[in-house]
């Protein structure tokens, strides 16, 4: 049976071909119900930039968007809302849209934790990391970071505040922009 084909009584509940209710899953309902409001709950906590790259209609939209603005109670009783909306709708599409959201915001991580690890490496070990680093990434400027490495050592041996150690890690990540434009 197609999903097109699937017929459903007056309550809503699927019905097989001879007219008997088909008998769901409690336990799996309540697995697809929770991972919905998950899915929603994420939605009301995400930026209008992600939010739009996540395909909503204009209703699940608009109530996504009075979620945003409520609290408390109300955002508990719109938060239901919005997922009774979504148990009525295809949400595969939703699902794919938001798990290429948390890919984007891992790898993101990933490429911070790499950059910092960078930085601790060209304070720590010198000259020999600075030469990894520009074999890394071509377009360093290695005066530059040469000037910075030597500043944020020096700060970071008289307990100054961490002024160059900021500035390199910002160079870092200039560099590494450039490269991977």
């Amino acid at each position: 049976m197609n999903e097109e084909e699937i017929q459903y009584n007056e309550r809503g509940n699927p019905l097989d071909e001879e007219g008997h209710v088909i008998r769901t899953n409690k336990t799996q309902v309540k697995r697809d119900v929770a991972e919905l409001a998950d899915m929603v709950k994420f939605m009301v906590e995400v930026s209008a930039k992600d939010l739009a790259k996540i395909p909503l209609d204009d209703e699940l939209l608009k109530a996504v968007k009075a979620a945003k603005e409520m609290k408390m109670g109300a955002l508990k009783r719109q938060l239901q809302y919005v997922t009774k909306l979504m148990r009525l709708r295809e949400t595969h599409e939703i699902k794919l849209a938001i798990d290429a959201i948390l890919h984007a915001r891992q790898s993101a991580g990933r490429a911070f934790k790499q950059l910092e690890r960078w930085r601790d490496r060209l304070l720590d070990e010198g000259n020999s990391a600075l030469t990894e680093f520009c074999d890394e990434y071509s377009g360093a400027d290695v005066q530059r970071l040469r000037q910075l490495i030597r500043h944020a050592q020096k700060e970071r041996s008289q307990e100054k505040p961490p002024r160059y150690y900021r500035e390199l890690f910002q160079e870092i990540k200039a560099v590494a922009a450039t490269q991977n434009s």
